[in-house]
């Protein structure tokens, strides 16, 4: 073989191999795609029955009648013996449909405009199966009803104890309609996996809607929950790895007596439009009143009826919470969002009225993105951890709008009732915040941290207490701002300040009286060049402004009352232009932290409660 032609032969092999790299690993990549967006549907997603073989089981009052194999009758009750396609319909006014196969394989039930009421049984018992589906035709309606008693068929596990209820892993799928009356106590019981890939369901249950013990997996659903005690929930409490509840997509409109969606390990919501009222809504709440009194303070907190222990929440883990995405309307008696663990927000709409805390996770509340709402709150976020990374914050509490502490939960004499309950599971206390913007309107404490205050960016904005017993800012160690604007404005009694760490000036003026609500303040410079300008929606004779605009060195003038036509960020107003207003000060920035009264500039002391202006300390936990 010739030179060239060897080259030209390695040279074809070179290409094949590259080519073949190439595709390998394109495939890859869209393999593992696929893999990450894919849903439950597969093998779970609903197709026609009619291209295969199937028996036909048709209801009639009292009994009914089959066609094909696999299934008998014995009066009203239907007993499906092997895996196979059953196909039901009709009505029946006192019977049930009995899954009892020996067989591997999948029990699919075709529900097919069928009415089945049972008056002391489960109208569907999935007794033995390797798996069983339940099709919803399109097109069809059709309602499961059971009576207020059961007879239990096995008496040591006083089972089936659900209008629906299955031992085996269960599956929904289809576009038709299901409505599933559990008079008894239960709707939906699965004793393992419980997987809903679509279907309108239209549920009432004396207790709770959906149950499933390992996993309750829901997605691109229309689903409403009328339910006396909780609306979805996973109850599996022994295995670590099981006990999740996950939502991907759909519709869902959830009034519980008690919980909206409770999870024992993981609860995760990747989309969909929710709708949770829980307890009676937070107008339901217990109210608190005060009895701590400390010095200066006008309310403290407790719950005037201990008595209730039950638990109203809205979305609820007893491990960790992640929201990938959704809308969320919360109206819930108790905390809107609850976990033991950890909660993480990735994305979504949150909007919540809660009669306890708008979000409370034990360990760590992480927001990277999203929108949060919480138009009423006892405590609005609380964690032993709180980091906020982006998006849009907005927070309105009765106490403490953003609260970090750690602790059993327990009353002592240094706590108050209702702070939540929180696992002893370590945490700094710090609240860090490094984007976003957070809007906070608190009765209480505005930002509160046991430990310290980190603020690198983002917009932090808090309206705080018109009484003299808490800050805007409570903080026991430093709070830090070296980026970002954070901006504070309420009483004077127990106002804190950032701390010399910081590398953004903050101006903190004292009022010697109080500034009605709506009141402009606004910093320009010499020059008259508006710096900044900010409107606190509530009474205030403190107000702290940390901006990066603000130099050492720098001469400037503080103005109340005219307008500012610069770019505006909720009641913050920064690069416009500022007129008529009226000049209270004027100041030149020798320091991290200025402090000014009418007079000029004050020495401001931070952490020395009950001091004067600027002499905060620690406020209620």
């Amino acid at each position: 073989m010739s030179m060239n032609k060897k080259y030209s032969f390695f040279l074809s092999i070179g290409l094949f191999l590259t080519v073949a790299l190439i595709l390998l690993f394109a495939g890859c990549a869209k393999k593992t795609a696929e893999t990450t967006n894919s849903s439950i549907a597969g093998d779970n997603a609903y197709t026609d029955w009619r291209s295969g073989a199937y028996t036909t089981i048709t209801l009639g009052s009292s009994t009914a009648t089959v066609e094909g194999e696999g299934a008998a009758v014995s009066g009203g009750v239907v007993t499906i013996s092997s895996a196979g396609t059953y196909v039901v319909s009709g009505s029946i006014s006192d019977g049930s449909l009995v899954v009892d196969s020996s067989t591997d394989g999948t029990v699919r039930v075709v529900l097919n405009g069928a009415t089945i009421t049972s008056a002391n049984s489960a109208p569907i018992y999935v007794k033995n199966a390797g798996k069983a589906m339940i099709s919803l035709e399109p097109g069809t309606t059709n309602t499961l009803t059971d009576g207020n008693t059961y007879t239990y068929t096995d008496t040591a596990n006083q089972e089936p104890d659900a209008t629906i209820f299955s031992k085996d892993n269960l599956v929904f799928n289809g576009t038709g309609s299901l409505k599933v009356i559990g008079n008894a106590g239960d709707a939906i019981k699965g004793k393992d996996d419980l997987l809903i890939v679509e279907g309108t369901f239209d549920i009432t249950a004396a207790d709770d809607g959906i149950i499933g013990k390992d996993l309750t997996q829901i997605e691109g659903v229309t689903l409403t929950i009328n339910a006396g005690g909780d609306g979805i929930k996973a109850t599996n409490d022994t295995d670590t790895t099981k006990g999740a509840v996950t939502l991907n997509g759909g519709t869902y409109t959830i009034t519980a007596g008690a919980d909206g969606v409770q999870a024992v390990t993981d609860l995760t919501v990747g989309g969909g439009t929710y709708t949770i009222i829980t307890g009676g809504g937070s107008a339901n709440a217990l109210t608190k009143t005060d009895t701590q009194m400390r010095p200066g303070a006008s309310q403290s907190t407790s719950d005037t009826d201990s008595s209730d222990t039950g638990s109203y929440k809205g979305l609820k883990s007893t491990g960790q919470i992640m929201v990938n995405g959704g809308t969320f309307k919360l109206d819930t008696k108790d905390d809107a969002l609850h976990a033991n663990n950890t909660i993480t927000i990735n994305s979504g709409e949150i909007t919540a009225a809660s009669g306890d805390d708008g979000i409370h996770a034990d360990t760590t509340l992480t927001i990277n993105d999203g929108t949060i709402n919480i138009t009423k709150s006892y405590e609005g976020l609380e964690s032993a951890d709180v980091t906020i990374a982006g998006g849009i914050i907005s927070v309105v509490a009765s106490d403490d709008g953003i609260n970090v502490a750690g602790g059993d939960g327990s009353s002592t004499s240094e706590e108050r009732p209702g702070a939540g309950n929180f696992n002893e599971t370590g945490g700094s206390n710090q609240l860090t915040i490094t984007g976003g913007t957070t809007t906070v309107n608190a009765g209480g404490d505005g930002l509160d941290a046991n430990g310290s205050i980190a603020i690198s960016g983002g917009i932090t904005l808090v309206d705080g207490p018109a009484d003299s017993g808490n800050g805007a800012l409570d903080y026991d160690g430093t709070c830090e701002v070296t980026g970002g604007v954070l901006i504070t404005a309420g009483s004077s009694g127990m106002a804190q300040f950032p701390s010399e760490g910081s590398t953004v000036r903050t101006v903190a003026m004292t009022f010697s009286s109080t500034q009605a609500a709506g009141t402009l303040v606004n910093i320009s410079d010499a020059s008259g060049k508006s710096i900044v300008s900010y409107t606190p929606g509530k009474a205030f004779s403190t107000i702290s402004i940390s901006v990066p605009d603000l130099a050492t060195g720098g001469s400037y003038i503080l103005s109340t009352g005219g307008r500012d036509t610069g770019s505006v960020t909720s009641t913050l107003v920064q690069g416009g232009s500022y007129s008529g207003g009226t000049a209270v000060v004027s100041f030149t920035l020798n320091s991290t932290l200025t402090g000014l009264n009418e007079s000029g500039a004050t020495t401001i002391t931070n952490g020395m409660g009950g001091q004067g202006p600027g002499q905060g300390g620690p406020g209620r936990r």
